[in-house]
């Protein structure tokens, strides 16, 4: 196993780490407030969220996994870029966006389905670490 696959594998983990804090943490923890004060958190999230460090990880494991299709370690390599990046680019930064331009009324379908989808981000990243790590 070469140190590409080892770095992405670790990557991926800290990523699926990441999801799972969300979905089993933040999110819960944004549920029991009002939804004027968990919109608010949440879009101060969103926005400390885009700094070097995470996206280097972020976009940095992008390219790794990229690096590892073309290598033979197919689903490892796609199950993040499209589990994980795609999902984020197509799904929830799109909500996340919609929070900022909408009221307290969109919070609670936000949460649920927000949640949802990070929940598949989490497990795609994981799954992806594991497949990376058996050589897949």
């Amino acid at each position: 196993m070469g140190t590409i696959t080892l770095i992405a594998a670790a990557a991926s983990g800290l990523m699926a780490g990441l999801f799972f804090a969300f979905s089993v943490a933040v999110m819960p923890g944004l549920a029991d407030l009002p939804a004027s004060a968990a919109r608010e958190a949440m879009r101060r999230i969103n926005v400390r969220i885009q700094n070097p460090l995470f996206l280097l990880v972020f976009l940095g494991n992008a390219v790794l996994c990229g690096i590892e299709v073309f290598q033979g370690r197919i689903a490892g390599g796609l199950l993040y870029v499209v589990g994980c990046v795609l999902l984020t680019m197509f799904v929830n930064v799109p909500m996340n966006n919609r929070l900022d331009q909408t009221d307290d009324a969109y919070w609670p379908q936000y949460l649920r389905t927000w949640t949802i989808w990070n929940h598949v981000r989490a497990v795609a990243c994981l799954a992806s670490m594991v497949t990376l790590l058996l050589g897949f």
